[in-house]
């Protein structure tokens, strides 16, 4: 019962890990993000319109299938279920009384206005693990506000201290609190398993946007609480180690980061300053800190007179950290992530074959994959109610007709 990000990211992890992954969408809009677009996939072939019957109704029309909906919603089942009909309440409890996991987005209050609270759905199946994704938390005085990515980025200190130096605050490029809640809750939700195996009961998961980017402001944070010290922006530069950041070439850029003096020695050699090595502005760590506006002078200046080719073969063996500020075509023809086989084919039904990004994960004992596209709206809710539920025709009919399901024949 989520949709746009967060949601969808953590229940997409677990699809990729073999959980049978039903996706509860609003019977004609769906996911949000189905009509987040451009881009879109287009369909080679339209899905059929001219199925419909007393039981079936016209699937929805959309320009195609979003590049931001394929992103996150594969190895998942779509049904259509209207939860503010009391028969549509009733399937999705039936759903519950048999699930082992529920994740959900609503504001705090929404579901329990339906009877589809943790505290409803607990007596029907006291086994459940019932996630909750908030943007700020169920209690508190926030918990009512919805919350987006780029709000929270702002008002949990992200947006603070990303941007340039002397720049105004900048969001980040991908919705990265939306995926670290989504990989927050996807942890929460296995350790609430491994715990039932032990108690024989399922519990609350209260997982929100705020407080997994306040936790992850990691060492920034620390240093406020401990330090008493305020961040700042700092561009691609550390606060606390130099050289450490984004330099310019002649054709582009690249970022070379020096964390130790051993580093910084083989950094000297490879752009033929060996004497910087001895400079006393530069001998330490803190030195260079200190005289971060002359070192970096001097690196640039170096690194300036070559390509970014040229200054990548340079580095090359150095045993020092350092990379190309690639683009996304140039980050998806890295031939390391070629090698790993990171971009993946599946076939879609209507929009033909699609690439999408496998999981990140590899096990050696255990398969990851991606086993089915993502779904069309409501591609899968006769099957759930026949072959989940185990409704008979009689029990389908009444579920349609009391405006509880909606079913789509695509025909596949």
């Amino acid at each position: 019962m989520t949709r746009v990000l967060a949601g969808p990211y953590c229940t997409m992890l677990l699809g990729d890990m073999g959980a049978e992954v039903i996706k509860v969408e609003h019977p004609t809009r769906g996911d949000d993000t189905r009509f987040w677009g451009p881009p879109f996939k287009p369909y080679k072939h339209k899905p059929p319109t001219n199925i419909s019957s007393k039981l079936y109704s016209t699937p929805p029309e959309f320009p195609g299938e979003s590049a931001y909906y394929l992103c996150v919603n594969r190895n998942k089942k779509s049904i259509t279920i209207d939860m503010k009909q009391k028969q549509g309440q009733e399937i999705l409890r039936e759903l519950a009384a048999k699930a082992d996991v529920l994740v959900e987005n609503f504001v705090p209050g929404k579901l329990a206005e339906y009877g589809l609270a943790y505290k409803d759905l607990c007596k029907v199946n006291p086994r459940l693990v019932y996630a909750s994704i908030t943007g700020y938390g169920s209690t508190g005085p926030y918990s009512k506000r919805p919350g987006y990515d780029v709000i929270i980025e702002a008002e949990a200190g992200l947006m603070h201290i990303t941007g340039e130096r002397d720049g105004p605050p900048v969001k980040v490029g991908v919705a990265v609190t939306d995926i670290m809640t989504g990989l927050y809750t996807h942890g929460a939700i296995m350790a609430a398993l491994i715990s039932r195996a032990t108690t024989n009961r399922g519990q609350h998961i209260d997982a929100s946007l705020i407080q997994t980017q306040a936790s992850v402001l990691a060492n920034i944070g620390s240093n406020y609480l401990i330090g008493g010290q305020e961040a700042s922006r700092w561009g691609t530069k550390h606060p606390s180690i130099a050289p450490y950041e984004v330099f310019a070439t002649k054709d582009g850029s690249i970022c070379i980061g020096a964390g130790n003096n051993s580093q910084f020695a083989s950094l000297c050699r490879r752009i033929d300053r060996p004497d910087l090595q001895k400079d006393p502005r530069f001998q330490t760590n803190t030195d260079r800190v200190t005289n971060r506006i002359e070192l970096v002078s001097i690196i640039n200046q170096c690194l300036g007179q070559i390509t970014t080719k040229e200054a990548l073969l340079m580095l090359e063996g150095s045993g020092l950290p350092f990379g190309p500020v690639n683009n996304i075509k140039q980050t998806f023809e890295h031939p390391q992530l070629l090698s790993r086989n990171a971009v993946q084919e599946i076939n879609h039904p209507f929009a033909g074959r699609i690439k999408m990004v496998g999981p990140a994960v590899e096990y050696s004992d255990s398969s990851v994959a991606i086993r089915t596209p993502p779904p069309m709206l409501g591609q899968h809710t006769e099957d759930v109610l026949r072959n989940v539920l185990g409704y008979s025709d009689t029990q389908l009919e009444k579920a349609v007709h009391d405006g509880g399901a909606t079913l789509y024949n695509y025909g596949i």
